[in-house]
């Protein structure tokens, strides 16, 4: 991180300056033309070697000794090119970049790697030693719950319970409610899937649009009935099809209580493989379209479906001013045992928490499903006779061959005293008399006689009860809320209060099991294409709302308001419900039909596009150097886009910088809020060409060559890869020139190894490339931090060596299969039901192993015919040389019944410990369990896994969430991808067979740990450090890189855009700068949202050469100059999703935050 040593403007007219520049520039001159005439000498004796037109071709065994001969002679000259490289570039650029600031320019001593020069500017400021005591814990009780703790102590036996199958008999006394009489809530409810066996839109027509026109209507009939609802992406749509009367209508029927919107989410969200940004913003999105056209906020929250739950959750719902929530897909032995024990309610509290301002109050649903026959009591043969939808000649009936029976005078006596035994005995199960009985299922009430079917019949039954003061029993319908307000006030307490004698929580529900060893754990990584392109569209979807609200910002302060294209905030309402809609729990999850499935995909790929649009359009004017020129042409884009997706299930094409005479221009977009020294990467038409930054000055750049397959390298196109310092949120502007001259990029050189496989290879044209028949003998690639070292023969992983060890880690990858059961049950897109332990996966060929090494960065690429391996290694200062760059990509189009994985096996005496994240949003500590079968062992990860010992952490860090474990001490094991031929009975009716070409993204990231000791260890709780949640940023918000479309283009029309006047604290995150909507839903208001969150981190892993320019603060921060050139006129704290002001708007900019806190602020920028 340069301090700049930029010449004064005094000192530059100064003769002395002056001849001192000649000098350099004549000096460099000599130099270079001498290197250039050296190394014309050593290609041309290259060019005469015998050795190098044998190479490629057959030959007699008798002939291997005299061509390993030539082969050395072949690497001496190689060493003989790297040092005239590097002594160009160490005389020549190296004195313009220290003279103008640049990034240092790297060498290659002889014998050894590419060298880049230290930084000669301070790396890291250090951390203050308070912001560190947070990683360390200490305050705070310990909760009544641990879930770690939970699951060491249960049996998992599965035993018969009779009745309630998983559970265990209920008995009761009849005088138990003399008292203190029962009171039970049936709250009717139906369940919306957007998008699982049908579209969201043929959801829409077919069912849910006639649910709500029959909920008006039959609502309205009696003021004692009660609905509940909680997809607002299908709310949302009936509410723009529906007249102003009958809208009139449903706010009446919200107001007074008959009906309810629990949660308000955009979906009701997977919880294992979704990101804390698109959670939260889905909440946003439903929240702020609640606010503004019903103008109710949720208050309880309401997740039956998702499969397993993340303590994120509660976490977002309680920053949400929500103060209850309900749960129901939880392993059953954990419903057994908290049913048992009566904490089937309790407070859900954050694991790193000092002061209980976490909790909120959860109830968890105690028996197998939320439909009618599982929620009434025990006994689901009983409950399903008051599921009044099954009467006789209906199209569904009771399994359990016991049809319902319409209520009448005649039999509503015994009808009612039959099922209040079932409301009993499942009130016995929680610790208050009150009683939440929910009454529906999927896409229920669709039709107006299920409508009379189950209110006639249960006010009938009610009726019954009421009038019956020996039963003391009050039943009625309501909502959650009138649940949960009951509930409180039967305890004494205003909702959000601990009640007394209610147990604290910490912890998480994963994974579940639904019966026997059925382990939802397949679903973490089903479908991993679309689990990708979900975060490149969040990625996106940050990057365009932020630069969209800073360009909107700017242009107030000028006239080209009205010149800007405002429309594009449709596009980001559209991005944002599409996000949304993707975070449902049958999206994301990989669950759905194929066909489904491509629909979410077309979706993601139209607001993908859209959003480069978005950031294209602002990008333009906030480069533009008179903004008076600004003119936004829709026909023709004034960047192109970085990549094109030729369509929803392909990857991504680069797109090729045509070079000419004159100069071409790409503007850089870094969307992390930190600045960022990296290796921005284009592909060029040409190999002659330089990078030069906005002044003019030359950066250090690496020529590569683009591989079509493993041995055919793709014509006419190359790669060029620029080292550039991009400003935090910023845009940077850099020229691209062809050179004529001989001011040549560094060229990187590649050796081919073919393992005796006899392949045509089709050679790059202008780059060096060595082809070896057989396998290489092990070897290492190195920078400045890190060695890693490679199997010659496999060309995977083998160790990883920090700078200054004596010794490597064993660090060694491979990939192994896992099978499915013979059996009945086998897996499927929800299911993980392995045929026993991952066997090695054995490829048909040897791989092809392609080593590319070069002064900014090297990589080796593994062919093999499933997947291709990518391992790169960074030769720059910082954050990104700091780890692996990981790749892999996955075809397993071919395989039968069979899981792909990679597995990392290392010395790290991890016994059985490892940690994974949930939501890329906390560390939840996980254990493998021997008593578990092994698909229970499988946890999300949808940013990172770690494993650690007293000395090191290995943490792996992922672009796309997949499913991991570690099954044996110092392994971690990612299913990659899984193809599976048929359903596992959840209810698809189909298998997982439209895998697709996906790419998988990683870094592998070895920390040396300090400071650590048993105890602390123990605590179930843990942090990434600094290092390792920047290197997820990096990895998560790529840059985007748009070349100028138009090819002649005066330099000086352009100027780079570095939005913030302050290095922002390590540990702040801008999670989202959000321009709210303004009264006509497609246009923006002056308002923003800005999101902040304060990372938790651990200071006890060594932090040397980190390459970052910040510091912490204690969570200080004045966020009134934090923009440059723009004025923060107005600053209010609000509630997560911005339905409350929290206090008073005050005059100070100043703000401060607790680590791990999320605050949102309602701003106006201008």
């Amino acid at each position: 991180m340069n301090i700049r040593h930029r010449i004064k403007p005094s000192e530059s007219l100064h003769p002395s300056g002056m001849k001192r520049k000649k000098q350099v520039t004549v000096c460099g001159a000599v130099i270079f033309c001498v290197a250039v005439f050296a190394l014309y000498l050593m290609l041309d004796r290259v060019q005469h070697d015998p050795a190098r037109h044998q190479s490629g071709g057959n030959f007699p065994r008798s002939q291997i000794s005299v061509l390993q001969n030539r082969i050395e002679q072949l690497e001496q000259l190689l060493e003989e090119n790297h040092e005239i490289i590097s002594h160009i570039k160490d005389s020549v650029l190296e004195l313009t970049a220290h003279a103008e600031g640049q990034p240092a320019l790297p060498h290659h001593p002889p014998n050894a790697s590419w060298v880049l020069p230290p930084e000669n500017r301070p790396s890291f400021l250090s951390v203050s030693p308070q912001d560190c005591q947070f990683a360390l814990g200490g305050k705070g009780q310990s909760p009544d719950l641990q879930m770690l703790a939970v699951y060491s102590l249960l049996p998992f036996d599965n035993q018969d319970g009779g009745v309630w199958k998983q559970g265990f008999d209920i008995t009761y006394e009849p005088n138990e409610w003399d008292s203190e009489p029962l009171q039970v809530f049936v709250v009717p409810h139906s369940h919306n899937d957007p998008g699982w066996i049908k579209t969201f839109d043929k959801y829409y027509y077919d069912q849910t649009q006639h649910i709500l026109n029959s909920m008006v209507l039959k609502m309205q009939e009696d003021p004692r009935r009660r609905f509940i609802w909680s997809e607002i992406s299908f709310f949302a749509k009936w509410w723009d099809n529906i007249s102003a009367q009958k809208r009139a209508a449903v706010r009446r029927l919200v107001g007074n209580g008959q009906l309810e919107m629990v949660t308000g989410g955009w979906v009701m969200a997977d919880e294992a493989n979704s990101h804390y940004f698109a959670m939260i913003d889905q909440l946003i999105e439903g929240h702020q379209w609640l606010e503004k056209n019903i103008g109710v906020t949720p208050r309880s929250g309401w997740a039956v479906d998702p499969f397993g739950y993340s303590s994120t959750m509660p976490y977002l719902l309680k920053r949400s001013n929500l103060t209850g929530m309900l749960i129901q897909r939880v392993h059953y032995s954990i419903k057994k045992h908290f049913a048992a024990t009566q904490n089937l309610e309790f407070m859900w509290r954050q694991t790193w928490d000092p002061d209980a301002s976490t909790d909120i109050f959860c109830h968890m649903m105690p028996f197998y499903s939320y439909d009618v026959p599982h929620t009434c009591g025990p006994d689901p043969k009983i409950c399903c006779q008051f599921d009044f939808k099954r009467l006789p000649g209906g199209r569904i009936n009771c399994p359990w061959k016991v049809p319902p029976r319409a209520i009448t005078d005649a039999n509503v006596a015994e009808r009612a005293q039959l099922l209040l035994d079932q409301y009993r005995k499942k009130s016995k199960l929680y610790r208050s008399k009150v009683l939440l009985v929910p009454l529906g299922d999927d896409f229920r009430y669709d039709k107006p006689q299920e409508w009379d079917a189950q209110f006639l019949n249960y006010q009938r039954i009610f009726d019954f009860l009421n009038s019956r003061p020996e039963l003391h029993v009050q039943a009625q319908f309501g909502t959650l809320s009138d649940y949960f307000d009951a509930l409180y006030k039967k305890v004494g307490i205003v909702p959000g209060m601990r009640p007394p004698g209610f147990p604290v929580l910490t912890g998480d529900f994963f994974s579940y099991a639904d019966r026997e060893d059925h382990y939802w754990t397949g679903y973490f990584t089903s479908r991993p294409f679309y689990k990708s392109l979900d975060r490149v569209l969040e990625s996106h979807l940050r990057g365009a709302e932020i630069l969209y609200s800073l360009a909107l910002a700017h242009a107030r302060r000028t006239n080209a308001y009205r010149r800007y294209p405002l429309s594009d905030y449709a596009l980001l309402t559209n991005a944002r419900r599409n996000v949304g809609l993707f975070q449902h729990h049958d999206a994301i999850a990989g669950t759905a039909k194929e066909a489904v499935a491509v629909d979410y995909g077309v979706r993601l790929l139209h607001s993908l596009t859209n959003l480069k649009r978005v950031i294209i359009n602002a990008a333009h004017y906030l480069v533009l150097g008179d903004k008076n020129m600004y003119h936004h042409d829709p026909a023709a884009a004034f960047l192109d886009m970085d990549e094109t997706r030729s369509s929803q299930d392909s990857l991504p094409e680069r797109t090729v910088v045509k070079l000419d005479i004159s100069p071409r221009f790409l503007v850089v977009f870094n969307p992390l809020e930190q600045e960022r020294l990296t290796v921005v990467q284009v592909l060029v038409d040409s190999p002659h060409v330089r990078v030069l930054s906005e002044e003019g000055q030359p950066l250090p750049s690496q020529l590569s060559t683009i591989w079509s397959s493993a041995v055919d390298a793709v014509p006419d196109v190359y790669q060029v890869s620029v080292l550039a310092r991009l400003p935090a949120l910023g845009l940077r502007v850099l020229q691209l020139h062809k050179s004529l001259d001989g001011h040549a990029t560094p060229r990187s050189s590649t050796r081919l190894y073919l393992y005796g496989r006899e392949l045509p290879v089709q050679k790059p044209k202008a780059l060096p490339l060595h082809i070896f028949p057989a396998a290489a003998d092990d070897f290492c690639l190195e920078n400045q931090h890190l060695q890693a070292c490679f199997s010659g023969r496999s060309g995977l992983l083998q160790s990883v060596r920090q700078t200054g060890e004596e010794r490597g880690h064993k660090v060694s990858s491979e990939f192994v299969v896992y099978g499915t059961r013979t059996s009945k049950d086998k897996s499927g897109a929800y299911l993980f039901l392995p045929d026993g332990e991952a066997k090695p996966y054995v490829p048909k060929d040897p791989p092809v192993v392609r080593v590319m090494e070069g002064p900014l960065f090297s990589e080796v690429a593994s062919y093999y015919q499933h997947v291709q391996t990518v391992v790169r290694l960074y030769n720059v200062p910082g954050v990104e040389g700091l780890s692996l760059d990981l790749s892999f990509l996955v075809d397993i189009r071919d395989h039968i019944n069979k899981e792909l994985a990679l597995r990392l096996s290392t010395d790290i005496e991890s016994d059985d410990t490892f940690f994974t994240d949930l939501n890329g949003f906390q560390i939840q500590p996980r254990r493998y369990r021997q008593k578990l079968p092994l698909q229970a062992n499988f946890y999300p990860m949808p940013a990172m896994a770690y494993i650690q010992d007293m000395q090191s952490r290995l943490t792996l860090l992922t672009a796309q969430a997949l499913g991991v474990s570690s099954l044996r001490s110092g392994q971690l094991d990612v299913i990659l991808d899984r193809r599976l031929m048929q359903d596992d009975n959840r209810g698809l009716g189909q298998g997982l067979k439209d895998n697709k070409r996906t790419c998988n993204r990683f870094r592998l990231l070895l920390e040396r740990r300090t400071t650590a000791n048993k105890l602390q260890d123990e605590r179930p709780i843990s942090f990434p450090s600094l290092l390792s949640h920047f290197t997820s940023m990096h990895l998560n918000a790529e840059v985007l890189v748009m070349p100028v479309a138009q090819e002649k283009l005066a330099l000086s029309a352009l100027r780079s855009f570095v939005p913030l006047a302050i290095t922002l604290p390590c540990d702040f995150h801008i999670l989202n700068v959000r321009t709210l909507q303004a009264e006509d839903d497609s246009l923006p208001s002056a308002e923003a949202a800005l999101l902040l969150h304060r990372k938790g981190f651990d200071c006890s892993l060594e932090a040397k050469n980190l390459g970052f320019n910040c510091t912490t603060s204690q969570g200080k921060l004045a966020l009134g100059g934090l923009f440059q050139g723009l004025e923060l006129s107005s600053l209010q704290p609000t509630s997560l999703t911005l339905m409350y002001p929290l206090g008073m708007a005050s005059n100070s900019t100043n703000i401060h935050l607790d680590p791990m806190e999320i605050a949102t602020f309602r701003i106006r920028l201008g």
